[in-house]
């Protein structure tokens, strides 16, 4: 009959099993190479039990932490914050006056008609939904345009504008890889991310003039001037993100000049069409500018924003050629890249989009709810200007707020006084002063007014 253990080897006897099971569970107890931890045990002469623990490091020890998105962040923070005086004015998402996320109704007619049809969830080709992408073609360049009548224009359909911004970014570096991108200063904060994961190089042209809190034009120029021939210049077609300044139909016309002279490539980022000015054909007009000079141009597109499709992830890429045999090797070649990217895009948001734009009931009635969407954005501009214009003594100008256009201000805060909005007055924006009034409401506007005006003159 065995002896019973001493109290010490008793418990140092079920610690060991303890532990056994642990690495079990962790991965460990077996000399395989992973990660985990294996446990020995060994009886001295003293009838204690003695045990020896050895950790194997992980393979991931060199994987830092990284730091948290400085947009999808603010989210994060303001969900946090348990302040009934809280503002979310940092992502760019549209909210009802209510403060509510909102489907449009035109969204809900096309997805009733979908699920009436009751049709299947087969894959796409690699180039996406052809009604798709002859909607989103024809509603940015106009379907009587003669560069989609004569089959000059490659369109796929993407994930979205990121997705489309990526995509045209491993197009520029396998066939442009001398080619550099020249992105706005400021821009939105993924542009960067998208080309440097795609190892495109980049430089900044002057956009922003923090004196006038309007635009550089002349920095614009003379940046733009002074790039290699060739070069990719990235432009926002509408609604400027995140200053809300665009060129005039005067200063584009410069600036097309100016590209086609240097032979530059003119590559598009329209995230807003129609929903900046509530009108589709406006909001498009800076890209058939520069597609009726004859020349070939990028466009990114999003249906995030202007049918409130933010995570259907829907959206195109579009490539004016000078030929239609041009256009079909451009896209056999995006579609090349597409294949082992993401294979093949979603199906669920082509087929809204192409119901709506297909459909002229749906079309129209999409038509009339971004108009109140646009208008209710520009009401809250003119609010927040009328209540710092009341409150401000100093005599600053605030007119800037009305010249601007779109869901964003650029309030021309800095980082300090952005931080302060938050801490003190819990107001969550990005750190370069830029604020979406697609978040604020009519009744919050003299709330926001109080700490713009305190961050900016108490605030260095």
């Amino acid at each position: 009959m065995a002896s019973a253990l001493s109290a010490p080897a008793a418990s140092a006897v079920a610690a060991a099993a303890a532990a056994r099971r642990k690495a079990q569970v962790f991965g460990g107890g077996r000399n395989d190479g992973r990660a985990g931890c294996r446990v020995g045990i060994a009886r001295k002469n003293t009838g204690h039990i003695a045990m020896a623990l050895t950790v194997h490091a992980s393979r991931f020890e060199g994987v830092s932490m990284a730091p948290p998105d400085p947009i999808l962040g603010v989210s994060e923070a303001f969900k946090a914050d348990t302040s009934d005086l809280k503002l979310n004015l940092g992502v760019g998402a549209y909210r009802t006056e209510e403060l509510q996320p909102a489907v449009l109704n035109v969204v809900k007619k096309a997805e009733k008609l979908m699920l009436e049809k009751g049709e299947n969830k087969e894959y796409l080709p690699i180039e996406g939904f052809a009604a798709f992408n002859k909607a989103t073609a024809d509603l940015l360049l106009g379907a009587d345009n003669p560069v989609i009548k004569q089959g000059r224009v490659a369109t796929l359909q993407s994930l979205s504008g990121t997705g489309s911004l990526r995509l045209a970014a491993a197009f520029i570096q396998r066939y442009f890889p001398d080619a550099k991108v020249l992105i706005s200063s400021p821009t939105w904060g993924n542009h960067k991310n998208i080309f440097n994961d795609a190892r495109v190089p980049w430089s900044e042209y002057r956009y922003y003039d923090p004196k006038t809190v309007g635009l550089d034009f002349e920095g614009m120029i003379a940046d733009i001037q002074a790039a290699p021939e060739g070069s990719f210049v990235l432009l926002h077609g509408c609604a400027h993100n995140p200053t809300g300044i665009d060129p005039t139909p005067q200063q584009w016309e410069k600036l097309a000049d100016l590209i086609e002279e240097k032979k530059h490539m003119p590559f598009f980022d329209v995230a807003y069409q129609g929903f900046a000015s509530g009108s589709l054909d406006e909001d498009a007009s800076s890209v058939r500018l520069f597609v009726k000079r004859g020349l070939e141009v990028f466009v990114a597109q999003s249906y995030s924003k202007n049918l409130g499709l933010y995570a259907e992830r829907i959206g195109a890429i579009n490539v004016i050629c000078t030929a239609p045999e041009v256009a079909d090797r451009v896209k056999s070649q995006l579609k090349r890249l597409a294949r082992p990217m993401y294979s093949n895009p979603p199906i669920h948001g082509a087929k809204i989009v192409a119901n709506v734009v297909g459909d002229p009931t749906m079309f129209g009635e999409w038509k009339e709810e971004m108009e109140q969407m646009a208008g209710r954005i520009k009401n809250v501009r003119q609010k927040l200007y009328d209540s710092l214009t009341a409150k401000d003594q100093s005599g600053k100008d605030w007119s800037f707020i009305l010249s601007q256009i779109g869901m964003f201000s650029f309030t021309g805060l800095n980082r300090t006084q952005s931080d302060n909005m938050t801490d003190k007055w819990h107001i969550y924006m990005t750190k370069d002063g830029r604020i979406s009034l697609a978040g604020l409401n009519l009744a919050k506007c003299e709330y926001l007014a109080d700490a713009i005006i305190d961050s900016f003159h108490n605030v260095n």
